[in-house]
């Protein structure tokens, strides 16, 4: 089930990190290095995999670019912000 307006804005506090753009959570990491980058890219493929949702990424250098979205569904769902939740608890 898509989240409406007021749960998108709600997104915010639970996810201070992240933005909603175009119906996307969206979030940039820099890192030190392209190792480094990733190296963090690697560890949520991994989660994204267990977890069956794969999100839209970046990995130019040392930035990583990720955004979340489900397409089955047309838009944001419960499943991205489970993802965004996972993601962040992730050791940067």
């Amino acid at each position: 089930m898509v989240l409406g307006k007021q749960e998108r804005e709600l997104l915010l506090d639970r996810l201070p990190e992240w933005e909603v753009k175009e119906n996307r959570l969206r979030r940039e990491w820099d890192f030190a290095s392209f190792v480094e980058a990733f190296g963090f890219v690697t560890r949520v493929a991994l989660l994204a995999e267990s977890m069956n949702h794969h999100p839209n990424w970046s990995n130019v250098y040392s930035k990583v670019v990720i955004e979340l979205t489900t397409h089955d569904a047309g838009g944001l769902t419960e499943k991205d912000v489970l993802l965004a939740v996972a993601i962040d608890q992730l050791k940067v």
